[in-house]
């Protein structure tokens, strides 16, 4: 008799169990279960760059790419509190996407053939253009021949510095640093005459509160850059969504009121909303 009671309340248990596994396992589109059982999704974005993506000291995210994709999470139901922001730098992107650590990724990534191979792209959002940032004062730099002996800045390794100088400027004393703040510092106490990448990169760094009104972009547009939202290869039906959330959120205004907000401050003559797909060569 002893044994039956356990078994009987073994088995009740497990029924609980399952009832409550099955009851969980309802999750929202592209969501994924927080450790506390909550409903989440995880979104990639750069947390170091002002303007774009930016996770600032007390453990908030602001940017651009933070807006677009909080726009996006909740047309595909999930509230503010549902996002889980991870940090993917850009070596990483494909990977983190491939492997699904994330559900998407907002995080300045342009679209280009290469990567199309590997993820898909929903957009795109955004059509930035490389460009230099110099001082506001400076008026030397007119074109971007004018570069030619000028101190030239941006990160090791950047694509951006070596367009300049292979195919604009071939005599741009080059200077490659560890980060765009070092850049902004450099040029800030005229240590370099310039500094480059996405103008709306740079937009962000100047629009900080302690930059704001000592720099300025030169509007030279050397290269397009279509900022797109990569997610998973063939998830068709994810990409349809998000599509359909930048179309709604460039129409309603709120497209606008991010380019505002996050790059304002910098005079940054950004180009109308992209339509979805039309990718600027």
């Amino acid at each position: 008799m002893q044994l039956r009671k356990v078994t009987a309340a073994s088995a009740a248990v497990l029924a609980l169990a399952l009832t409550a596994t099955a009851c969980g396992s309802d999750k929202k589109d592209g969501g994924s279960d927080s450790a506390g059982g909550g409903k989440k999704i995880t979104i990639g974005i750069k947390i170091d760059q002002p303007g774009i993506g930016l996770k600032t000291p007390d453990g908030k995210y602001t940017g651009f790419d933070v807006d677009v994709a909080t726009y996006v999470a909740k047309e595909l139901g999930y509230d503010a509190k549902d996002i889980v922001f991870k940090e993917t730098k850009s070596a990483d992107r494909e990977t983190a996407i491939e492997r699904g650590d994330v559900k998407f990724i907002a995080a300045s990534y342009s679209i280009n053939d290469e990567r199309q191979q590997k993820v898909d792209f929903a957009g795109p959002y955004l059509l930035a253009h490389q460009d230099i940032l110099v001082r506001a004062d400076d008026d030397s730099i007119k074109s971007a021949a004018d570069l030619n002996s000028k101190k030239l800045c941006s990160v090791t390794g950047s694509t951006s510095a070596k367009n300049v100088k292979d195919k604009l400027a071939p005599k741009a004393q080059l200077q490659e640093y560890g980060g765009y703040s070092e850049c902004l510092t450099g040029l800030e106490n005229k240590v370099i005459d310039a500094l480059t990448t996405d103008d709306s990169i740079l937009a962000g760094y100047a629009s900080q509160q302690n930059f704001q009104g000592k720099f300025k972009l030169a509007g030279f547009k050397m290269t397009n850059e279509n900022y797109g939202i990569g997610l998973k290869k063939g998830d068709a039906d994810l990409k349809k969504k998000i599509n359909d959330a930048l179309t709604k959120m460039v129409s309603d205004g709120s497209w606008d009121k991010a380019v505002k907000a996050n790059f304002g401050p910098a005079n940054y003559k950004n180009e109308l909303a992209p339509k979805i797909g039309n990718i600027v060569k």
